[in-house]
């Protein structure tokens, strides 16, 4: 019974996500809470820590797996791996804070560079602490324009009241198979037009946040 579980397990589809971003911006307190439902103001990650959750989406239960890069931001070649192992991208920021904002174009770089070799990569670009709108230093029509200038999603979560955290994974999703099934159609006979119904997950991406 074990061993067939463990099959079942190891069968379904995983989706790797790494969570980038400055120190600070809170990219564990997210991580940790879409895991495990809880927020935690004061965890001061030293190395990278990784996650692996089971979710329904589109009617399909797919594993998420989420690298968590804090503490890691200073050493380019450890980041490098990590970017390379990668499927998906959350491009983290803290809405108070406009210098996280500024270096997430320094970390897209990174991650094109790294993954030079495809054409597309799913990214989503996360203005975190949304709860803090007294402190806020970066503009949603900022975040938006740098957002529409790089072609991606611009959503604003809350790891502390957990507002739009399984929404960022939603919008990062949709295109994370759809790439799959394109890379996979010649071997499997599969087309991408067959998982149309994912993008059911873009619109509800598009809704205001």
């Amino acid at each position: 019974m074990a061993a067939n579980k463990a099959k079942g397990q190891s069968s379904l589809v995983l989706h790797k996500v790494i969570m980038v971003g400055s120190g600070g911006v809170g990219k564990s307190a997210l991580t940790l809470q879409f895991m495990y439902d809880e927020f935690v103001e004061d965890y001061e990650p030293t190395k990278a820590d990784s996650y692996r959750k089971k979710v329904v989406l589109d009617g399909d239960e797919v594993q998420i797996d989420i690298l968590d890069t804090a503490g890691q931001e200073d050493y380019a070649a450890i980041r490098d791996n990590y970017f390379r192992s990668g499927e998906g991208f959350l491009l983290v920021f803290s809405i108070t804070e406009q210098e996280s904002f500024s270096a997430t174009s320094e970390f897209r770089e990174q991650i094109l560079r790294v993954k030079s070799e495809e054409d597309k990569i799913p990214l989503l670009l996360v203005g975190n602490k949304s709860d803090l709108e007294d402190r806020r230093q970066v503009t949603v029509a900022g975040a938006r324009e740098k957002a529409d200038e790089w072609g991606v999603q611009y959503v604003e979560t809350s790891a502390k009241t957990r507002a739009n955290v399984d929404k960022v994974i939603i919008c990062l999703y949709t295109p994370v198979p759809a790439k799959k099934m394109a890379d996979n159609k010649d071997k499997n006979g599969k087309k991408w037009e067959e998982r149309r119904t994912s993008l059911k997950n873009a619109a509800r991406c598009s809704e205001p946040t």
